[in-house]
């Protein structure tokens, strides 16, 4: 430092400064993040989670003890309304993939892209039985979120047509062992097939939106 000149000086010790605050935040937010809830957390609780997802989340599902061993696809499909009173069927669209290709080589990756039908989808499942059957009261509320998202990724409508219900699945593909392990894995996609939903008034606001 003391060979600098004095706007040298200035400089250097401004991005100092400037370094210093930039890690005090963060250890901040991530030290809110993962310490027990208190009333500064819940306070701030939308500007924590804003800062911390999806980039410094923690995520243990990564590591030990079961690391995820599969990979998860939500695809939809519509059914159309003709004017005569008859319908179509339009052919499934993988929604994961879309997302997917967003992400892919984007050095900037919205959330969105990343995390809102992936965790959807995963609130849905978690509150929801083998029948497809709600297993607590936000299981109504992880139906409502997934069909909204459909929506709004499919459209209100298409080729001049309402879209009067939709339909969900999800196709999990287990992962393959690698060449050199001597596991046993049975590769086969498995199905998870809802039924159709009624698409409302309020959904296609939501859609427009």
């Amino acid at each position: 430092m003391a060979g600098l000149s004095l706007p040298a000086r200035v400089v250097v010790g401004a991005a100092g400064v400037v370094v210093a605050l930039a890690a005090a935040v963060h250890l901040s937010m991530v030290f809110l993040h993962v310490a027990p809830q208190n009333s500064v957390s819940r306070q701030h609780a939308a500007a924590i989670d804003a800062y911390v997802y999806p980039e410094f989340e923690q995520n243990w599902k990564f590591f030990a003890p079961n690391p995820l061993q599969q990979n998860t696809a939500v695809q939809a499909r519509a059914e159309l309304r003709r004017p005569d009173g008859s319908t179509t069927v339009t052919p499934w669209t993988d929604l994961s993939a879309q997302d997917g290709a967003a992400i892919l080589h984007n050095p900037f990756p919205s959330h969105t892209r990343q995390n809102e039908l992936r965790r959807a989808w995963d609130f849905y499942a978690s509150t929801h039985d083998a029948r497809e059957q709600p297993v607590g009261l936000r299981g109504r509320l992880s139906e409502q979120y997934v069909r909204r998202i459909v929506v709004s990724r499919l459209g209100g409508g298409r080729d001049g047509l309402p879209v009067d219900r939709i339909q969900v699945r999800s196709v999990t593909v287990p992962i393959a062992p690698p060449p050199w392990s001597d596991e046993k894995a049975d590769t086969k996609p498995v199905y998870r097939v809802l039924p159709w939903w009624p698409v409302t008034t309020d959904d296609r606001a939501e859609a427009g939106r």
